[in-house]
């Protein structure tokens, strides 16, 4: 049974940090890329971030670029999603991910963690 634990999620000021972590089990970690999504209330699921399974490849949308930075441990098969100068339009709720394709769709992922919310004040 595929499993996540998702952490590191709640309330900070704009200009704030916060580190998102995705502990997952009854996965091969190194078998699949990883992405890093966001949905704020009324607006679609968008893609933050994304690591690919080989080379440690990332991507991240323009948004965000600069600020966060995905990586993965995978001796602990944990992802993280390390945020800097947080800005008001980041909260949302954030998911990881698992997917055979490296990409930042969210129809591309097949395995979703259940979500951390994030919430950033002015």
């Amino acid at each position: 049974e595929v499993q996540f634990v998702e952490s590191g999620g709640g309330l900070v000021q704009a200009g704030g940090s916060l580190r998102l972590s995705c502990a997952a089990s009854g996965i091969t970690f190194d078998d699949y890329a990883i992405g890093w999504f966001r949905q704020a209330p009324g607006k679609e699921r968008e893609g933050v971030s994304c690591i690919s399974s080989v080379g440690g490849s990332t991507d991240y949308a323009d948004s965000v670029k600069g600020r966060f930075t995905i990586s993965s441990d995978n001796a602990k098969n944990t992802v993280y999603l390390q945020m800097n100068s947080l800005k008001v339009e980041d909260t949302a709720v954030y998911y990881c991910a698992f997917g055979s394709g490296y990409s930042r769709r969210p129809n591309d992922y097949d395995y979703w963690g259940q979500g951390t919310k994030v919430t950033v004040s002015s």
